[in-house]
């Protein structure tokens, strides 16, 4: 199938799978005309990734974890013992970056709080219009 197909039927635009090619996600082979030519198992490729995107995961994260992942049809199940260990100080990085948010969000809320009541109702009109 060519990309346009592809595309059609994942829901991920062109220009994202040529990226994900040019990342060394995907391996598509080119036809005579040099056009990209994917197999079916390529439609369940780009599902993984776009997973793993929604995950948090980086596309260079990606291209270490996606040969080290089995897809049951409901989840993506790790294979490689290694890419467990990677997993894991992924998911303590993305936790450290929401308790990092959560802290800025908490000092927000402290001086939003400290506003007199007439400078908060002042703002509150004008988010209202």
């Amino acid at each position: 199938m060519r990309i346009g197909e592809l595309s059609r039927r994942t829901d991920v635009a062109v220009y994202l799978l040529r990226y994900y090619e040019e990342q060394g996600l995907l391996h598509p082979q080119r036809g005579a005309g040099g056009y990209r030519e994917y197999v079916e198992e390529d439609v369940a490729i780009v599902r993984r990734i776009r997973s793993l995107l929604a995950a948090g995961l980086g596309t260079s994260t990606i291209s270490t974890v996606l040969p080290c992942l089995r897809d049951t049809g409901d989840r993506l199940v790790p294979t490689c013992s290694l890419l467990l260990a990677d997993l894991h100080q992924e998911r303590d990085r993305i936790a450290h970056v929401i308790s990092d948010l959560q802290a800025s969000m908490k000092a927000l809320d402290d001086v939003i709080a400290a506003a007199p009541a007439d400078v908060t109702r002042r703002a509150l009109a004008s988010l209202d219009m």
